[in-house]
């Protein structure tokens, strides 16, 4: 819940930025100096990165917990296989342990949202943070058509 909360919060903070910059951008584009008009475009353009980023950000939160909660509602998750800290953090040792079995599974099925959806969290619990949202962004790019194979 607190992501969550951490989540509102910075894009709230983007959004007033973004307002801000925006104004400043304008009083700048209307300046008529070359200078200005160059900053003014500038002070646009990043905001708009910024805001796409942050966009992406969300919608791989938002798909990332969908998958989840579907392969929940499967009983595909993996099984409490390690120690969890009272912080909700897996024990490196733990997650070590267990992470060859999930990134076998991903191996033998490659187009298998869950496998690599498992192995995300697998990464997740060794403490690798860029190969666990690789392997969730691989788990999202597969369940499409995984679902579209359900319905046919």
């Amino acid at each position: 819940m607190t992501a969550r909360i951490g989540v509102v919060v910075m894009a709230a903070l983007l959004a007033l930025y973004i307002v801000l910059v925006g104004q400043r951008a304008w009083l700048l584009v209307l300046s008529g100096d070359p200078v200005g008009i160059a900053m003014g475009v500038a002070l646009v353009v990043l905001p708009v990165i910024a805001a796409w980023a942050l966009g992406r950000e969300l919608w791989f939160g938002v798909r990332a917990q969908q998958l989840g909660r579907r392969l929940e509602a499967e009983g595909g998750l993996p099984a409490d296989e390690v120690t969890v800290r009272p912080s909700g953090r897996v024990m490196r040792e733990d997650g070590d342990a267990v992470f060859p079995a999930y990134r076998a599974d991903a191996e033998a099925h490659p187009d298998d949202w869950r496998a690599w959806y498992r192995l995300g969290l697998a990464y997740d619990a060794a403490g690798d943070r860029r190969r666990a949202r690789e392997a969730v962004r691989k788990a999202i790019r597969l369940e499409p058509a995984d679902r579209s194979r359900d319905a046919g």
